[in-house]
């Protein structure tokens, strides 16, 4: 398939926000956006992961102790998500502590990229209320078996861990209603991408881009 020529607009910076269940295919939208597109791609899961250092990681120390660190006395990402995703007013706590972290970064990279079109992949964007830092909203959505058995297989998870996870979030139903794009992501992998070329190019702003 050859892609669109992009054409450009400097009026108004495009921001696009991929949201969805975890383990329904938004790295591979977001990849697919770079690879084909160069769209600059910020990830939310990344600056998740480098807002537990420094003093938010003594924060987390001081609630949970040493059981959330490994042998070598480094973070345990999996024993820490393993409390969290237990209880519900664990997860709150860590999640007002990094959040602002992430909106700070998401919102000076996309300040410093304007006005190119940026692509956030924010896996909570609705449940953490950035819808704010983007002008549209694409949910990616799969089969809830074939996403349980996805996350089971990356994260190699037990699937009660799996289910734990899947259940912290909003259900997709209600995340596809509040999206302004929505993206279902089956086995079919050139289904998925003219779902993504025909979201890129048929909103308002999609045949306006700025350079890249």
């Amino acid at each position: 398939m050859t892609p669109l020529k992009l054409e450009v607009n400097h009026m108004k910076q495009r921001i696009i926000g991929i949201a969805g269940g975890i383990a329904t295919g938004k790295t591979t939208v977001s990849d697919y956006l770079h690879r084909t597109y160069g769209l600059p791609i910020l990830d939310a899961d990344l600056y998740s992961r480098q807002a537990l250092s420094g003093d938010r990681l003594s924060k987390i120390s001081d609630r949970y102790g040493q059981v959330i660190f490994d042998e070598q006395g480094k973070l345990d990402r999996r024993k820490l998500g393993n409390i969290v995703f237990a209880n519900v007013s664990d997860r709150h706590w860590l999640e007002e502590l990094i959040h602002p972290y992430v909106r700070e970064c998401l919102t000076s990279e996309a300040n410093r990229l304007a006005p190119s079109t940026v692509v956030m992949v924010i896996p909570l964007l609705f449940e953490a209320k950035m819808q704010d830092l983007v002008t549209e909203t694409w949910m990616i959505a799969c089969d809830p078996q074939q996403q349980l058995q996805r996350l089971i297989n990356r994260n190699h998870l037990s699937q009660s861990e799996a289910l734990q996870r899947i259940n912290s979030q909003i259900n997709q139903t209600e995340k596809l209603e509040l999206a302004d794009v929505a993206i279902i992501n089956s086995d079919h992998t050139e289904e998925l991408f003219f779902q993504v070329d025909k979201a890129l190019f048929n909103s308002p702003l999609g045949m306006f881009f700025a350079n890249f």
